[in-house]
């Protein structure tokens, strides 16, 4: 599992990124610590992360993404 930064710094997405990508429950974190509330995320995510990206380069929206 890697913090929020460390997955940001791995995937070379901004940390702003995914937490707007969370709130709007398009990517969640794998794990959510309910005491800190900090964010964790699996490499095995990596992947779905990769498919956004691609498609929000063809154009298609976030909404259009998360339906």
């Amino acid at each position: 599992m890697f913090k929020i930064g460390e997955f940001a710094a791995l995937t070379q997405i901004a940390v702003s990124q995914l937490r707007y990508y969370d709130d709007i429950g398009l990517f969640n974190p794998a794990h959510v610590d309910p005491d800190s509330g900090y964010r964790y995320y699996s490499a095995d995510q990596i992947p779905m992360l990769d498919r956004i990206i691609v498609l929000r380069e063809l154009g298609f929206s976030l909404d259009q993404i998360r339906d």
